[in-house]
């Protein structure tokens, strides 16, 4: 073999090479993407579903207050909490907070449904109160699935090769988890007499 073949399939490992180098760390960094996409969109999916346990809210207190207009500090907790939950510009750790002070009020309403017979008994209410319980429930499942989402981002984060490219691209921040408090997370207390 010639100098001159040498240098030939030596280039030609030698661009091989590269052209690997380049795929490997683009489809890394493709997946990481994919992964912060991931996390957006489970969060989005997150905001529907508190939005549509906002949007009942009003209708949840007004039926109560029909029945039980003395219980107005109940009331005005659970306008207050929604006024601070709904609010935009909320980070993942203060949009938690507001959510369980939010659950934490509702619950409070909700057991006034116990205390007066008649608002028990109202199909509104009822009705209202079991959209609810669903509402609650695609919550739970939204945050399992973005948490779950953000667990994903973070192992390719941090993990080879993945940190090699996050670090060379400097565009992938971490995300925080959307925790539920005590609040959300402990069903209503419903005691009768």
């Amino acid at each position: 073999m010639g100098g001159d073949t040498v240098g030939v399939i030596v280039g030609a490992v030698i661009a091989v090479l590269v052209i690997a180098l380049v795929w490997w760390v683009v489809r890394t960094y493709n997946r990481l993407v994919r992964l912060r996409n991931q996390t957006q969109a489970s969060w989005a999916q997150i905001d529907v579903q508190l939005k549509r346990r906002h949007e009942l809210i009003p209708n949840l207190v007004e039926g109560a207050r029909g029945y039980a207009a003395h219980e107005r500090a109940t009331f005005e907790a659970v306008v207050a909490a929604r006024g601070v939950a709904v609010g935009n510009d909320l980070g993942v750790m203060d949009k938690a907070a507001a959510e369980d002070a939010l659950s934490a009020s509702l619950g409070r309403l909700i057991a006034l449904g116990e205390s007066y017979p008649q608002l028990k008994a109202d199909r509104h209410f009822a009705k209202l109160q079991d959209e609810l319980t669903t509402a609650e429930d695609k919550i739970a499942y939204a945050r399992q699935f973005y948490n779950s989402a953000v667990q994903s981002y973070h192992s390719a984060l941090e993990s080879f090769p993945g940190n090699v490219v996050a670090g060379l691209g400097g565009a992938h921040a971490r995300r925080e988890y959307f925790e539920a408090g005590a609040a959300a997370q402990a069903p209503v207390q419903v005691k009768f007499a």
